[in-house]
């Protein structure tokens, strides 16, 4: 008697930017004379009311280990364990009744809090 097994190929979702993201990403660091050299940190760092908060920063270079992306024509530095919790991630800006700023839409979290910056998994 023969056993066949089937293994599905692992895909990794990427992180997505969208263009208005992008945007007021540029907008920043164009207003705040960030050199164009310098590419967006996106990250996840333990705390918050959730358990974990992302990160948005500048850096001039990439860490070791970091991954280097091209998202929406920006150079973005993620790290291993953030690009984790971070997989299938859309960076969004939204400028609306409900406040102003950017909004990380997370397939990851399994919960959040009600500012969300801080999740769970």
């Amino acid at each position: 008697m023969e056993i066949t097994t089937t293994v599905e190929p692992k895909t990794t979702e990427e992180l997505v930017i969208t263009p208005r993201a992008a945007e007021e990403i540029r907008k920043i660091k164009t207003d705040n004379s960030i050199p164009e050299t310098h590419a967006l940190r996106l990250g996840v760092k333990g705390g918050g009311c959730s358990g974990m908060s992302y990160v948005l920063a500048f850096d001039d270079k990439p860490r070791q280990g970091d991954e280097t992306l091209m998202l929406e024509g920006l150079t973005v530095y993620v790290d291993p364990k953030s690009l984790f919790y971070l997989s299938g991630t859309t960076l969004d800006f939204q400028d609306g009744l409900q406040g102003r700023g950017f909004v990380f839409n997370n397939p990851n979290a399994a919960r959040t809090c009600g500012c969300g910056h801080s999740f769970g998994v």
